[in-house]
C-alpha cells in the first residue's frame, strides 16, 4: 500500500531576519497545504535546505510538521545522508517523533557504487518500521540509484517502499517500473514530467510547484489517477510556465522567494544559498501571477 497517492509537497523551511527557523510560519503553511488539498507534507528535504539545519533544528522541524498535520496527511522525514550511521540515527529519530515515511536521499559527494547503494539503504531501511522512499537525484548527487538497484531492493528489504524519481529520464523511469514489477510505488521529482511518469504507472509527484499551487497540483495529479489524462495533460503545460520560474536559480531559492511575494514570509534561503536574482523576480512574479497564485 502506498504510503500517499497524489502530490506530496516539498515544503520549505521558513527562516526568520536573524536566520533562525520560524516554526510558526511554518505550522501556518503545513495548516494551508492540506486545507488546499494537499496529500502528504515532505519535510526537511531539498526545498527545506535540509544541508544547512543542525539535528536539533532539523528534528524539531520534523516535529513541528507532524503536530502541524495532526494525522491529516502523511508526513514524510528527509532523513538521508551521505553517512549512513547518520541517516540511521535520523531515521530511527523521526520514527519516535511520529513521521509516516522517510525520504532518503543518496548518498551525495562519496558517490556509492550500486553495491555501497544496496548495503546503504539496506541498513537504513532495517533500523525502524517506517517506509522509505529512495530519492534519485542524480544532479545534485553524482549517484544514479540504477532501475535494477533500486529493483532489487523493492523486493529484498521489507521496509523499502517507493522511489521519488528525479533523473528527468523517462526512460529510466520505464524500466524501473518494469523491473520493480509492483514492489516499489514511484514519485515525479520532477513536476514538469508528473504526467509522464504516472501514465507509466506512478502514483504521484513530491513537488516544489505545490508550495505555490497545491490545489492544482493536487488536482493535476488525481486526474492522472483517474485516468483523465487528456485533462491532466492540459493542467502539466499549463503549469510549465511557472515550473521553469521555480527553477530559474537552483532550488529552493525560487520557490523561497515565490512565497515571500505570496505574502507568506518565509526569508532568506541560509548560505550558500543567495536571495533570487531581481530579473529572475520579474519573471517569476509574472509567472505566479498568469498561473493564479498572485492577483
Amino acid at each position: 500500500m502506498a504510503i500517499f497517492k497524489g502530490a506530496g509537497v516539498a515544503i520549505v523551511t521558513p527562516m526568520k531576519e536573524d536566520g533562525s527557523i520560524n516554526y510558526e510560519v511554518y505550522a501556518d503553511l503545513i495548516d494551508w497545504q492540506i486545507r488546499e488539498g494537499t496529500d502528504a507534507i515532505i519535510a526537511v528535504g531539498t526545498s527545506g535546505e535540509a544541508p544547512t539545519l543542525d539535528d536539533d533544528e532539523h528534528l524539531e522541524a520534523i516535529r513541528c510538521a507532524v503536530s502541524a498535520a495532526a494525522g491529516r496527511v502523511p508526513v514524510i522525514a528527509g532523513t538521508g545522508s551521505n553517512n549512513t550511521a547518520h541517516a540511521v540515527m535520523m531515521t530511527k529519530e523521526s520514527e519516535k517523533l511520529g513521521a509516516d515515511g522517510v525520504l532518503l536521499v543518496t548518498p551525495y559527494y562519496n558517490k556509492a557504487t550500486q553495491k555501497g547503494l544496496i548495503a546503504h539503504y539496506t541498513e537504513i531501511a532495517e533500523c525502524s518500521s517506517l517506509p522509505c522512499i529512495l530519492y534519485n537525484v542524480p544532479s545534485r548527487t553524482g549517484c544514479n540509484l540504477l532501475p535494477e538497484t533500486a529493483a532489487w531492493l523493492g523486493k529484498h528489504v521489507k521496509n523499502v517502499a517507493a522511489v521519488k524519481e528525479a533523473t528527468g529520464n523517462i526512460s529510466q523511469v520505464a524500466q524501473l517500473i518494469e523491473l520493480a514489477d509492483g514492489s516499489l510505488d514511484v514519485y515525479s521529482g520532477n513536476d514538469d514530467q508528473i504526467i509522464p511518469l504516472c501514465s507509466l504507472g506512478g502514483v504521484g509527484v513530491i513537488s516544489v510547484l505545490s508550495n505555490v499551487a497545491p490545489r492544482k497540483t493536487h488536482e493535476m495529479t488525481q486526474a492522472c489517477l483517474d485516468g483523465d489524462y487528456a485533462k491532466a495533460a492540459k493542467m502539466q503545460i499549463e503549469a510549465l510556465p511557472l515550473c521553469r520560474e521555480l527553477f530559474s536559480e537552483v532550488n529552493p531559492i525560487p520557490v523561497k522567494a515565490a512565497l515571500n511575494l505570496m505574502g507568506w514570509n518565509v526569508g532568506s534561503p541560509r548560505l550558500p544559498l543567495t536571495e533570487l536574482e531581481d530579473h529572475h523576480r520579474v519573471s517569476l512574479e509574472k509567472a505566479l501571477r498568469e498561473y493564479g497564485c498572485m492577483e
